[in-house]
């Protein structure tokens, strides 16, 4: 479930980068898709409360940028700094990493946790039951997973179906 891709500020990411972490929040997003760009708030919010309790975000584009040039690498640095986003957002331009974790759309979340030296998937999916209106949202699938993995260092392994746009393959 490791992988190393090219960061906005054009360094190599690697789960590696992050010897403390407890697990980590992988978020497969976009620039474009309206579903990904109602998360944006919530994924800085989520890093900013999970990253220091040793859950970080990692957010990966691997859209093809030939049918949605808003997602070039250079539009990535562009919307990151606009948006002061707090976390890696790293470009998977070969879609290797998407096809490995088998995401499908954007936001697709996939919950690692560390274990044995390797990590675990407990959890992918969906960020919340509501993209649109983050107050109406009843059911906060991601941040019950973490909280839970904090709580008693594992949880049973959960899927919900993740709602946004699809990845755009080459």
């Amino acid at each position: 479930m490791n992988f190393s891709l090219t960061n906005i500020d054009d360094q190599q990411i690697s789960l590696d980068n992050f010897p403390h972490a407890k697990g980590f929040i992988i978020i497969f997003t976009c620039n474009h898709c309206p579903y990904a760009i109602a998360y944006e708030e919530r994924i800085q919010a989520i890093q900013e409360k999970y990253a220091p309790l040793g859950f970080p975000v990692i957010a990966i584009n691997s859209n093809d940028p030939h049918k949605y040039p808003q997602d070039s690498f250079e539009n990535m640095k562009i919307r990151a700094a606009s948006k002061g986003f707090n976390f890696p957002y790293l470009f998977d331009e070969t879609q290797e990493i998407a096809r490995m974790y088998r995401a499908t759309r954007t936001p697709h979340v996939f919950l690692l946790q560390k274990a044995n030296g390797g990590f675990n998937l407990v959890y992918q999916g969906a960020i919340d039951d509501n993209y649109k209106n983050p107050q109406a949202v009843t059911e906060t699938y991601l941040t019950d997973q973490v909280d839970a993995l904090i709580a008693n260092g594992e949880v049973p392994y959960r899927e919900t179906p993740p709602i946004g746009c699809t990845i755009k393959w080459k």
